[in-house]
């Protein structure tokens, strides 16, 4: 069995997290219950910061919150040095709610609202990555009646494939995202910001998907952006002055996965952009990232109570979780393959093969197919393993199901992230029927 993290097996054979007990943890918090390892956190934002110091590059390392996004984790990468991507005007406020420093959050998205920008502009954010015309439209109006500067990065879409799902793709030049680096959009949007009065041209922005195992994806990326930057620079004298070539660094989420050390990553955009600037007589930009997954991804472990079974002769064995789709609905939307373990069974053999299904009222409510596990009984604690990127963060209220509470472990410590919705929650925003009543 892998364990990622602080995850040990305890002496009562017990799945441990941060030095806490699973069982324990879902019996006095509830399931399902999303734990997060803090310590894992914190050793690849680390990991991250120390590859630049030690290659002597200036960089930002901005935490992609789309991942997990709350008060307590944007605190946390304040505590680590990080920058912060927000891509709403919710990730937005819950950041300067959370004492976030304004001027390290970048602000993304392909179709952000003249409020979304405004606020960007009131709380003095660090950066906003322009997606489109329409975009430069908007911030050209804003900063021109408010008086006010607003540094900008422009995102292109190099036409680089990433090797992972259709839907998480989005370097290809077939995207919603960016400015095509191939066919004049990001040359034209150039044009359009690069001598405005408010709207500071810092440099180019490409993300070229998410889960990715091999670094040929961002070299080449880095390499397309670098000769767009050589050619403006030749022509029109520009400096740019920050590249950010996003993230997707892959995670472990089952044998079948090969990630790379996260580091690696960083060492090989940093050689490509250092070979070019080189060749083209440039001074090297600071160089930014955008981790995500690769940061909380299998720092989060999912806990469940185990519930009904059913065996469909000669096809399969089921065990339903008080979860499923409406706390995690990855594996119905991009087929996303976990593993688990029976944390109250933990250092017991794994002699069964389950499909492990949601409560949702959904035939594809499925967290896992065929799973082998330890045997399950009613009450077990069921551990699905790294679910701590687009879990709670995609979670929703289907079939009034309230979202799950979130804890957060260290060092045999645990504390309440977020808390468990009640159903005078899901309620709360509801309001009676008066049409025709006089």
């Amino acid at each position: 069995m892998h364990l990622y993290g602080t995850q040990k097996i305890n002496e009562n054979g017990h799945l441990t997290i941060g030095g806490v007990d699973a069982v324990e943890l879902a019996n006095s918090y509830g399931t399902p219950l999303f734990v997060y390892d803090l310590e894992l956190i914190r050793d690849r934002a680390r990991g991250f910061i120390e590859t630049f110091k030690k290659l002597d590059v200036k960089a930002e390392v901005a935490y992609a919150s789309k991942a997990f996004s709350c008060v307590a984790i944007y605190q946390l990468a304040q505590e680590e040095n990080l920058s912060l991507d927000v891509v709403s005007g919710g990730e937005l406020y819950t950041a300067i709610k959370s004492g976030f420093p304004a001027e390290r959050i970048h602000f993304h998205g392909n179709n952000k609202s003249y409020a979304e920008l405004e606020l960007a502009f009131d709380t003095k954010i660090g950066c906003i990555v322009v997606d489109n015309y329409y975009e430069i439209d908007l911030l050209k109006q804003i900063s021109e009646i408010k008086q006010q500067p607003m540094r900008i990065l422009l995102r292109v879409t190099p036409g680089v494939e990433a090797h992972t799902h259709d839907f998480i793709t989005t370097g290809q030049a077939d995207s919603k995202f960016g400015f095509d680096l191939n066919n004049g959009q990001a040359d034209e949007a150039f044009q359009q910001v690069k001598d405005h009065q408010f709207l500071q041209l810092l440099g180019l922005h490409c993300h070229i998907g998410s889960q990715i195992f091999e670094t040929d994806g961002f070299s080449l990326a880095a390499e397309k952006l670098m000769q767009k930057i050589g050619a403006w620079n030749k022509e029109y004298g520009f400096e740019c002055t920050v590249l950010n070539l996003g993230g997707g660094f892959g995670i472990r989420y089952t044998e079948e996965d090969k990630p790379l050390e996260p580091q690696v990553y960083v060492e090989e955009m940093i050689k490509t952009v250092q070979a070019f600037c080189a060749k083209l007589n440039l001074n090297l930009p600071e160089i930014w990232i955008e981790p995500g997954r690769s940061l909380v991804g299998d720092a989060g472990t999912s806990l469940y109570t185990v519930g009904s079974q059913k065996t469909v002769p000669n096809v399969r064995e089921y065990i339903a979780v008080d979860g499923g789709m409406s706390d995690n609905i990855r594996p119905a939307l991009y087929d996303a393959k976990y593993e688990a373990v029976i944390a109250n069974k933990a250092n017991e053999q794994k002699e069964s093969t389950y499909t492990v299904a949601g409560k949702l009222c959904e035939s594809g409510d499925k967290l896992i197919v065929d799973a082998r596990l330890q045997t399950a009984e009613p009450g077990d604690t069921l551990a699905i393993f790294c679910t701590g990127a687009y879990g709670y963060s995609m979670a929703s209220n289907y079939n009034r199901v309230p979202r799950p509470a979130v804890v957060f472990v260290e060092n045999g410590q645990h504390q309440l992230a977020i808390q468990r919705e009640s159903y005078e929650n899901i309620v709360q925003n509801d309001l009676p029927f008066t049409l025709n009543r006089g």
